[in-house]
């Protein structure tokens, strides 16, 4: 549980910091970094309950990019403020670095395993985004 904690604290305060290296209206920051806690909520919970690594950081990303819609609704700002920070922890920045590190080896066989790794979590999270977005479309044409 303590992990658990860490990890969604780690997602809260490094959103923060992308998004005053951004320049983000210290107004926004809170509910900014409020959806990237609860977006890596989201991957965590779907990952313990999932044996699949494709579906977890698609409901995270689907997640965050509702949670943005709603805060740019209510806010009266456009989405991307609340977009960009909430899916800052979902990028796979451990598997890209490995697989670099591996093909930079000439270990082909692991960079391969990791670059796969990598290429599945970045689908997962463009179809997360892309599916929310698709769907706002098609109820705004109603």
């Amino acid at each position: 549980m303590k992990e658990i904690i860490m990890q969604l604290l780690a997602a809260f305060v490094g959103s923060m910091g992308f998004a005053l290296i951004f320049g983000m209206k210290r107004r926004y920051l809170f509910c900014a970094s409020l959806g990237a806690l609860l977006g890596w909520g989201v991957y965590l919970a779907t990952d313990a309950l999932l044996t699949s690594s494709f579906l977890p950081p698609l409901f995270a990303a689907a997640f965050a990019v509702s949670y943005s819609e709603i805060m740019a609704k209510l806010l009266k700002t456009p989405a991307t403020l609340f977009v960009i920070p909430a899916i800052i922890p979902l990028v796979p920045g451990g598997s890209l670095y490995y697989t670099m590190s591996y093909a930079v080896h000439r270990d082909m066989e692991n960079a391969r395993l990791y670059g796969t790794r990598t290429a599945e979590t970045a689908l997962a999270i463009a179809a997360g985004i892309s599916f929310v977005l698709a769907v706002r479309e098609l109820r705004s044409r109603r």
